[in-house]
């Protein structure tokens, strides 16, 4: 069978941060005693006034087609919920419903880009980046998100990267994997790079509802940037939604006719009962979000404290999100063979930082969707394996 160069474009190397994983999952299923930490999705039980408003949809026969951009009643709780985080009044006109945010960044990406044009991605990056951008024939030019720094942007490195093909900037912050956030002064500069150079930005901010010590800082919200800034969320990490597969952009109106014309030839809108809980989520299950993004602290700061004490590990406090980004250099081993070789020795799945980009190079990613006890045992099983010497028998430098 021959395959079209899309295939090839897609295949990035972010596609090897899954290998460990994969592994950990074929070992669980025959049984044996490992910790998954190595993909972002809480253990948390949906909450219930969400399951609720399914059961309450399906019970009504929430199960046809959709309006392709978005039920009204979603599109509506979206705006609601935005315009105090973008400083302005959000027309649900704007919005656009996807099955997740992943869906979102790819009919963005389509609908934004050419081939050959250059989109700059800060990294360590989000491992579907790479082939998001390649399914649409643009190029990734990545900008370091330096350890020295806490993992926050350089506006130097963004304005170093343009070159005459620069077409955009994808940004994800809330950071995954590092959970660094962005300052005032960093959405700022970016702010005038995008608009000085005429470039479109894509902020990618599912993690927004989940900062720990301060709220959110949208880059759409600064002058001049709702009419070149899409702004893409969901509900997965917030509202412990992953497997419902719901997500949205905010874009300029003319983009919105675009994005509905191809998720028409995609997907052909997203359930309904699915939209009645996520509109659910958004109008009515503040308490629940807020223990959930307590737990997410406070699971960080366990496993910071844990680790913090064993030689070799550096670990720092993230400032949003469900993950730590820890480094191993001091192990004398990279990202992928300590994940390697932990899994091997003591059971425990983590993400090798490599999958992610240079800039993640001896780190792992660390998720915080396991319930304390679980969570204490594998940091457990994390220093033990750092201190036994595991990691000189295992024949690896």
């Amino acid at each position: 069978m021959r395959y079209s160069s899309l295939t090839r474009r897609i295949a990035g190397e972010g596609t090897d941060a899954w290998l460990t994983h994969l592994l950990a999952i074929e070992r669980l299923a025959r049984g044996e005693d490992i910790i998954l930490l190595s993909i972002g999705d809480p253990d948390f039980d949906t909450p219930r006034p969400i399951r609720a408003a399914a059961e309450a949809a399906l019970e009504h026969g929430r199960t046809h087609y959709s309006p392709i951009g978005g039920e009204p009643a979603l599109r509506n709780a979206i705006a609601a919920v935005s315009s105090p985080v973008l400083g302005r009044t959000v027309d649900p006109g704007e919005i656009v419903i996807y099955p997740g945010a992943q869906a979102a960044l790819y009919t963005l990406a389509q609908c934004l880009f050419d081939p050959g044009d250059e989109v700059i991605t800060p990294e360590p990056t989000y491992v579907t980046y790479e082939g998001v951008l390649g399914a649409a024939g643009a190029t990734m030019r990545q900008i370091p998100l330096r350890p020295e720094r806490g993992f926050h942007l350089d506006p130097a490195d963004l304005e170093r990267a343009i070159t005459p093909r620069t077409r955009g900037v994808m940004l994800n912050f809330p950071h995954n994997p590092t959970g660094a956030t962005l300052t005032w002064e960093e959405a700022e500069a970016v702010a005038k790079v995008v608009t000085r150079h005429d470039l479109v930005l894509i902020s990618d901010e599912v993690y927004a509802a989940l900062t720990f010590d301060r709220p959110h800082l949208s880059p759409a919200s600064l002058p001049g940037m709702a009419e070149r800034t899409a702004v893409v969320s969901s509900l997965s990490k917030s509202h412990a939604m992953t497997g419902w597969r719901c997500g949205w952009s905010i874009t300029p109106k003319p983009l919105v006719a675009h994005l509905v014309n191809l998720a028409m030839c995609m997907y052909f809108g997203v359930a309904q009962f699915v939209q009645d809980s996520a509109a659910e989520a958004l109008t009515h299950a503040g308490e629940e979000l807020a223990a959930i993004r307590s737990a997410y602290a406070r699971r960080a700061h366990l496993v910071v404290d844990l680790l913090g004490r064993v030689p070799g590990l550096v670990v720092r406090m993230p400032e949003a999100g469900m993950y730590i980004f820890a480094d191993v250099r001091g192990t004398g081993m990279d990202g992928k063979q300590f994940a390697s070789a932990l899994l091997d020795a003591v059971g425990v799945a983590v993400t090798p930082g490599e999958g992610f980009g240079p800039s993640g190079a001896g780190h792992v990613r660390i998720t915080l969707g396991t319930g304390d006890a679980r969570l204490r045992n594998a940091c457990e099983r994390i220093e033990r394996f750092v201190k036994s010497g595991a990691l000189i028998s295992s024949g690896r430098p």
